[in-house]
């Protein structure tokens, strides 16, 4: 471990680890040991605390954190202005469960303020809920069965949408079911398009003349890294979508309020019929929402319309009073967020190339604002075409070899990593200095030949 690691004495027999412990007994009553698969890494196997721009595991190790909770913690965990809003609320009132509250109303205000396209909001607690919210409105309002989405893009764990994500080369724009255990009827009404192909999404539209509901996309595939979005794709998207009486979803479930207090739609000008957000509005509380057109939105049940609106834990007092925070935080001046985590995104995409550059080692690094993707590959990257001759191997070491220098980095192929408002430049220096002792080692060791990609 560097010197910005506590590190625990933790020696052979002598002291069991108490991180593997926890894991241990985890595995004998959760499967798996975790409640999430995307949370069974390896070591670090448990964690106490998490701070700011620090996490801790149950060992006493520190990592500076980049994973993020995949993106959700903006301000950095345990962020007081938001805890104290949640403290103060719940004095207050818990789950009511009826007619409305100051915070929904509050919450839903700043949210309609904020993103651009929104004349109407709901909430729920998450991604996926928010993603199934949309398909089930799209296909209510059009009276429409067909979605389209895009290989590489992920929108949750709702049936309809739980396909072709993260591909092998020949189930890539194939049948590739995220899960067993979904019906086929519900994944065959799911169409797949190639990320910045107009013909690929126009050919569909042809195929099935009348049928699309909508088009969802994340407007920077962020599940797969960051794949930056053409202007002209995203136009296109809202050119064709328009002429066929389809709705565009925009899915800014990691987009949303971290690249700007309006998502990606306020940076590319693109306004979709329907909106996304998550768990990022409340700094990782449980917190999400759709937005939409009032136009559309006037189809769920509580307008008169025929879409099901439910939900007994949505516009909770827990997760308003944590959007609200959070939103405020993000849209105030003297804070400065979006420049903050602008200015350390750079400084770290930067120190990247050089690092890569000096050391002879093909690579582009990618992201937006205060995201950084380094992938290990020899063309540019447009999209998912292009990820499959990403060296997965080199990408994976990279990212393990950081956590054991302290910087955590998730260790699969093709994730992000984030910067938030909590960490500092000498974070993103210390980090880079890592990165050039781990990259030059990876180079020596011949780590970055072609036996990492999955062509």
């Amino acid at each position: 471990m560097t010197s910005t690691t506590t590190t625990a004495t933790v020696q052979g027999d002598s002291m069991k680890s108490r991180a593997r412990e926890l894991a241990d007994r985890a595995s004998a009553i959760i499967p798996g040991g975790v409640n999430s698969a995307t949370r069974a890494i390896g070591a670090p196997w448990a964690f106490s605390s998490a701070k700011g721009a620090t996490i801790t595991d149950a060992d006493g190790r520190s990592y500076t954190d980049y994973h993020a909770a995949f993106g959700a913690t903006l301000l950095g965990h345990a962020d007081e202005r938001v805890n104290k809003a949640i403290t103060e609320a719940i004095r207050d009132i818990d789950l009511v469960g009826l007619g409305t509250t100051d915070l929904e109303v509050e919450a839903a205000e700043l949210t309609v303020e904020s993103i651009p396209s929104a004349e109407m909001v709901i909430s729920t607690l998450s991604g996926s809920e928010s993603v199934l919210q949309a398909i089930r409105l799209a296909r209510g309002a059009t009276g429409r069965e067909f979605i389209v989405k895009f290989q590489g893009c992920f929108h949750g764990s709702y049936d309809g949408i739980a396909r072709n994500v993260i591909s092998s080369p020949e189930k890539a724009w194939g049948f590739d079911p995220n899960s067993s255990g979904i019906l086929d009827d519900a994944l065959n009404n799911t169409l797949i398009a190639e990320f910045n192909d107009l013909a690929s999404v126009e050919e569909l539209f042809d195929r099935y003349p009348d049928r699309i509901a909508a088009v969802i996309l994340e407007p920077v595939p962020h599940n797969v890294g960051a794949l930056i979005p053409e202007q002209s794709f995203l136009e296109g998207l809202r050119t064709i979508t328009k002429k066929h009486g389809s709705l565009l979803i925009f899915d800014e479930v990691i987009t949303g309020f971290r690249h700007a207090l309006g998502g990606y739609q306020e940076i590319c000008g693109v306004m979709p019929d329907l909106t996304t957000f998550g768990k990022a509005m409340g700094n990782g509380y449980p917190v999400a929402g759709l937005a939409g057109s009032a136009e559309v939105m006037k189809n769920f049940t509580p307008m008169g319309g025929s879409v099901m609106l439910a939900g007994t834990f949505n516009g909770n007092s827990v997760s308003m009073a944590a959007a609200i925070a959070t939103i405020k935080t993000l849209r105030a001046p003297e804070i400065g967020f979006y420049d903050h985590v602008y200015r350390l995104g750079d400084r770290m995409r930067d120190g990247l190339r050089s690092i890569t550059a000096e050391h002879g080692i093909q690579a582009v690094v990618s992201g937006v604002g205060s995201v950084f993707v380094t992938y290990f590959i020899d063309r540019e990257v447009r999209g998912y075409r292009d990820l499959l001759h990403n060296n997965d191997l080199a990408y994976e070491t990279f990212h393990r070899r950081m956590i054991d220098k302290g910087s955590f980095m998730y260790p699969m192929s093709l994730k992000r990593n984030h910067i938030s408002l909590a960490h500092t430049k000498e974070d993103i220096d210390r980090t880079l200095s890592q990165a050039y002792e781990v990259l030059g080692q990876m180079a020596r060791e011949g780590l970055f030949a072609d036996s990492g990609k999955r062509v």
